[in-house]
């Protein structure tokens, strides 16, 4: 394990790591182009296409956890308390297409037909609702069920505006937590990640074959333990036929991409704690394309990536096992057609 040489205090590192340790935000960029190592038959087109009046329902979960861990005695009996925070949010939506422009942009019309939302710090529940049962009818969030609000989408999958969301914050302003709760699933940037699609090719890079592959890169920010840039890489591994619907399989394996993170973040690549921990970490996904339809079937990504340090003033040969500290991030996002 890579540790500094001269740690005068490891517990006090750590807690100031638990008081600032925060979210990472995340960037999205661009498809990065489209590569070809083996043709496997005629072309398919990877584009979403909208028909006016239709309509398609849909179930989205997005998730975001930070956690952290303790494991085993710091030397000088140090307490910390740490624990997971974070929120998870279920909402199935029904998508209306209202019109279509020259360029294949869509304006979609979204309404919030059920919802289930979480959230806790340190372990400690804050918020929770369900919009199945009815001992929640009376929580504001249950004001958000039946809600619309309009949206501007592109053939790649990006949400290029959101146009109208008054209606429905106007339903659910106040003062409380539940109340705050909602506007923030309301707010700009939460709708753009619950109704982007990652995966598709940039527009004019959309016919690709069988083996095909192309990458986007993703950007994240984790403060003190500072910037990390991810290469999302992107495979056409099959297209399978299915109850007379032909379904393209793509799969994301994410790789870290310094290079991109140096270019992006050329004042913070690294944290100022980040030498002191190991890191590992994991970011997969599949997305399932109807081409009959030219419709998301269903979209899933996860990212998760682990900071390990031990206590550097244990050493071999005392008593006391090594205290071990792990800090974790997770990022989930799951849409699923429901019909």
């Amino acid at each position: 394990m890579m540790i500094p040489g001269k740690v005068s205090s490891w517990p006090a590192s750590a807690v100031c790591l638990l008081v600032l340790w925060a979210g990472c935000a995340p960037q999205d960029k661009g498809t990065v182009g489209i590569t070809s190592p083996k043709k496997q038959g005629p072309p398919v087109t990877l584009a979403l296409k909208f028909a006016p009046q239709d309509s398609t329902t849909y179930k989205v979960i997005t998730e975001r956890e930070r956690s952290v861990i303790l494991e085993g005695t710091l030397s000088d009996d140090t307490t910390l308390k740490g624990g997971r925070t974070g929120s998870r949010v279920e909402m199935t939506f029904t998508q209306q297409i209202q019109s279509i422009d020259e360029r294949g942009n869509a304006v979609a019309k979204i309404t919030i037909e059920e919802l289930k939302y979480s959230a806790k710090v340190k372990d400690k529940a804050i918020v929770g609702f369900d919009s199945s049962g009815g001992k929640d009818r009376r929580s504001p969030l249950a004001k958000l069920i039946g809600q619309s609000y309009t949206i501007r989408i592109s053939p790649d999958g990006k949400v290029v505006r959101v146009i109208d969301v008054s209606g429905a914050q106007a339903a659910v302003r106040g003062g409380t937590p539940a109340h705050k709760t909602a506007l923030v699933l309301l707010k700009s940037d939460a709708i753009k990640e619950r109704h982007a699609i990652s995966g598709l090719p940039d527009a004019g890079r959309n016919q690709v074959h069988t083996g095909d592959n192309w990458s986007s890169i993703k950007n994240f920010n984790f403060d003190l333990l500072g910037s990390e840039s991810y290469e999302r890489v992107y495979t056409l591994k099959e297209i399978e036929d299915t109850d007379g619907r032909r379904i393209g399989l793509v799969e994301m394996n994410a790789i870290p991409s310094s290079e991109m993170a140096e270019q992006l973040y050329k004042e913070q690549t690294t944290g100022a704690f980040s030498k002191m921990f190991d890191n590992t970490k994991t970011y997969t996904g599949e997305l399932k394309f109807n081409l009959t339809a030219a419709k998301i079937e269903s979209c899933f990504e996860k990212m998760q990536t682990e900071w390990v340090v031990v206590d550097p003033s244990i050493k071999p040969g005392d008593d006391k096992k090594p205290a071990v500290l792990r800090m974790a991030v997770i990022r989930l996002y799951s849409l699923e057609r429901i019909d």
